[in-house]
């Protein structure tokens, strides 16, 4: 995590190459959606536990599979994105404005149908595995697959901002992986999306008036961004 930390450029970070961030993608994605997921995945391995040991392993590498496959695409989007546009993301360019907008854009997403459909999902596991039932080895691989498709379309305009505010920063990855949880966990799922929204609105119109007050936000350019001597071996 303290690699992570120093690799943090603020918004639109750096990816590194595919492989590198793949495997930290898959990391982030498990540290961050495990608590969110552990009632589907504890509840999955009661209702399996006399069929097969190996199920809820198989049901977790699907949902893993899902969300790496948002990983692969977002890379795929930033690195064609970085070779048609050049340098239009640097922060003294375009990039403060479409990461602000970024912010604003998840904001709204949260108050939407769509967004209320995918919750609910996210939010029932006993409704979504008696609703998505598949016996078998397979089975539990699809399903996994399933729920983090539902899961993608509940989160993805977090991720987005999670991209908006630094992808390698520890404080950012938590603060998202907190508000995932917060989502999916509280009795009022409704309450939970408008808490979010309005931290993600607060979030954006900051990184336009005043990113500077925002805690632990990597402004591209100033003091507060990691010294690559530091990094090195």
């Amino acid at each position: 995590m303290n690699e992570m930390e120093g690799m943090d450029g603020g918004p639109w970070t750096d990816l590194g190459t595919l492989a590198w961030f793949a495997g930290v993608w898959v990391v982030m994605m498990a540290a961050m959606m495990f608590p969110s997921v552990a009632p589907t995945v504890a509840l999955y391995s009661s209702m399996t536990k006399s069929r097969s040991p190996v199920a809820p392993l198989l049901f977790t590498s699907g949902y893993l599979v899902a969300w790496t496959s948002v990983g692969v695409f977002a890379f795929a989007v930033a690195t064609a994105g970085g070779r048609i546009s050049g340098d239009l993301l640097a922060w003294d360019r375009a990039g403060r404005w479409v990461a602000a907008a970024t912010l604003l854009v998840a904001a709204v997403y949260e108050l939407t149908p769509l967004k209320d459909v995918c919750l609910g999902k996210c939010r029932s596991p006993l409704g979504f595995l008696l609703g998505s039932w598949r016996s078998g080895r397979s089975g539990a691989l699809r399903m996994g697959a399933r729920h983090g498709a539902w899961c993608i379309g509940c989160c993805w305009a977090l991720m987005a901002s999670l991209f908006a505010l630094g992808v390698m920063s520890v404080v950012w990855m938590a603060v998202v992986a907190g508000l995932i949880a917060f989502e999916k966990l509280i009795p009022s799922h409704r309450a939970a999306t408008y808490v979010t929204a309005a931290i993600l609105l607060v979030l954006g119109v900051l990184l336009i008036a005043s990113p500077d007050s925002i805690p632990a936000l990597t402004v591209p350019g100033s003091s507060s961004m990691p010294e690559m001597d530091q990094m090195s071996p």
